[in-house]
């Protein structure tokens, strides 16, 4: 017989696959706040249909938003006002990367695609002196902490899908839309290689299956 728990998950799995939102974008407000109230340039990695980019830009020169994903990059263009100081290139990011250095360096939902500790050294190399790195990834559930966060997040999930979708039924936002992997690192091992790569990065578990990484250079 079907135990209340495993109806309850799935009542709420159900629910949050017709009210989907955009667990990366309700992190932007605490990205933006990272960082310098101003800034030269920014590199935003694995920017999707560039809605941070463009919030980098209120603050920057000059933002270069980098993906992988020609259609994607596409729709970031076309979403884009033409007088943004915002360019879009499809590229690789371990290898295309289209400035020596960048004040700002933003990544998220996207290392966990890459070798991670290659992407991260390819960062601090990237990254001016003085300048600020901040990463928003996903880890795989390994340990009671990680269980435990996920069983609160998920009634908080359902909770704010209902509310900024008004209780209505919606699609999916469109940075969800392009093909994702899971997980393969737990947090225990990110934060092992992260720190010996960036040493006195602060790293965080976050609600909703997140973890954030912070670093600025010296």
């Amino acid at each position: 017989m079907t135990t209340l728990p495993y109806r309850v998950l799935r009542a709420l799995e159900e629910f949050n696959a017709a009210h989907p939102w955009d667990h990366n974008a309700h992190y932007h407000p605490w990205i933006l706040r990272q960082l310098p109230r101003r800034f030269g340039n920014a590199l935003d990695v694995g920017s999707g249909s560039g809605e941070l980019a463009r919030l980098l830009a209120g603050r920057a020169d000059a933002v270069d938003g980098i993906d992988a994903d020609p259609q994607i990059t596409a729709r970031a263009r076309e979403l884009t006002p033409r007088d943004a100081p915002v360019g879009f290139t499809v590229a690789d990011a371990l290898t295309g990367v289209p400035a020596e250095s960048y004040d700002v360096i933003t990544c998220v939902a996207t290392v966990h695609h890459l070798p991670f500790t290659e992407a991260l050294t390819v960062f601090r190399r990237h990254l001016a002196p003085g300048g600020t790195l901040v990463l928003l990834g996903l880890a795989r559930p390994g340990t009671p902490a990680d269980y435990l966060l996920g069983t609160v997040a998920a009634p908080l999930n359902a909770a704010t899908g209902l509310l900024k979708n008004r209780g209505h039924a919606a699609p999916p936002p469109v940075s969800m839309t392009a093909r994702t992997r899971p997980a393969e690192m737990s947090f225990p091992e990110i934060v092992r290689e992260a720190t010996a790569v960036l040493p006195r990065a602060r790293l965080r578990r976050r609600l909703f299956w997140r973890y954030s990484l912070v670093w600025r250079r010296c």
